[in-house]
């Protein structure tokens, strides 16, 4: 047994008066447990009566779902404006919630759905849930999940439609799986299966909700993305840092990681328009380990950004472009096309990601 998750878990914290104890019993004795010592325990950090404890849950060992994350990444691809300061916040990995909790980046669970809500086809399909199949006259789930459906609700014939939510599950997942603490992913959506808009399936025992598996054939360049996006994560471990960036510098005076808009250094922070980030991860000088150019584009508009320059004796190689069918998608290192230009134009809803690459000669 690799570990526990508690659903709901902050019940766990009242006391019989149902109020919030600082030191629920319960709760400790599974993080000082000598048994679950060598397990993971992972708490859905709220409950049914509201309360809501992301960031502030009992204990230092426990992870918990954070759900900020969900929703404003959600908001982010979607297309919302002025959250570019919470966005960096959460890829960098929510140390505004976490750090004074004497937490790390591992106790932030990372997600975009989960068992509860959409799946992430529907995500992009849906503005509205559409549950009336589980006999509640679709008064049951979530009225808003932060979902935009791109110009027709549920499926259509429509290439461009299907062609931009295509790219815009493999942002979700470039974007959750490029983020500091630990990714959490949905089974299913790495092949579309959709529960055609039903966001609160759990009494559907049937093909609504069973796993489909003729989509590993017709959905094969999502399920080769999101597998080489995990092997990416593994490669790279600037996007798995074990502790926060603290801003930090090396010799050359590049910081841990530095943010930008399409300028360089010029984040949008107090632009309420605003839809895009960019950042890089550099690994230091004395460091083998490759540096990262991360660039996100969710404006309606293809946009001009800025490249730093590489370090000294490496060049960018574009490993990541959402906006490129497969294999141009994601690429290895060593296959990927070197960008040499000071800047770089991103098609709107669109990812890209350079890599330096240490063995190449800038």
């Amino acid at each position: 047994m690799d570990g526990f998750r508690f659903d709901e878990g902050s019940i766990l914290t009242r006391g019989i008066d149902g109020k919030p104890m600082d030191y629920a019993p319960v709760l400790w004795w599974i993080e000082l447990s000598d048994i679950l010592a060598d397990t993971k325990i992972i708490a859905e950090p709220w409950d049914a009566a509201g309360l809501y404890q992301v960031g502030n849950f009992p204990g230092y060992r426990w992870a918990v779902w954070n759900g900020q994350y969900r929703d404003t990444i959600r908001g982010f691809v979607k297309g919302d404006g002025g959250i570019i300061g919470a966005v960096a916040s959460r890829i960098a990995g929510s140390q505004d919630i976490f750090y004074e909790a004497g937490q790390r980046p591992i106790n932030g669970i990372n997600f975009i759905t989960c068992h509860d809500g959409f799946t992430l086809n529907d995500l992009v399909s849906y503005n509205e849930k559409h549950n009336l199949a589980n006999g509640e006259d679709n008064r049951d789930g979530l009225n808003y999940n932060t979902s935009w459906n791109h110009g027709v609700e549920g499926e259509t014939t429509d290439p461009a439609i299907n062609a931009l939510r295509a790219r815009q599950i493999k942002n979700f997942y470039a974007i959750l799986l490029l983020s500091q603490g630990v990714p959490m992913l949905l089974a299913g959506d790495e092949v579309r299966h959709t529960q055609q808009g039903n966001n609160n399936a759990y009494c559907q025992d049937n093909p609504l909700t069973w796993f489909d598996w003729n989509l590993l054939e017709s959905q094969s360049e999502l399920f080769h993305f999101v597998k080489a996006m995990i092997a990416f994560r593994k490669e790279y471990p600037g996007v798995r840092r074990e502790r926060f960036f603290t801003g930090s510098t090396d010799r050359s005076g590049k910081e841990d990681i530095e943010w930008h808009g399409c300028r360089l250094l010029e984040p949008g922070w107090n632009d309420p328009n605003s839809h895009v980030l960019a950042f890089t991860i550099w690994s230091g000088e004395a460091s083998a380990d490759a540096d990262l150019h991360v660039m996100l584009n969710m404006d309606t508009a293809e946009l001009d950004f800025e490249i730093p320059q590489p370090t000294r004796g490496r060049c960018w190689k574009k490993v990541i472009d959402t906006a490129q069918s497969a294999p141009g998608d994601i690429q290895i290192r060593e296959q990927a096309p070197t960008i040499g230009d000071s800047h770089i134009g991103l098609p709107s809803h669109s990812v890209i990601v350079l890599a330096s690459d240490p063995a190449a000669q800038a």
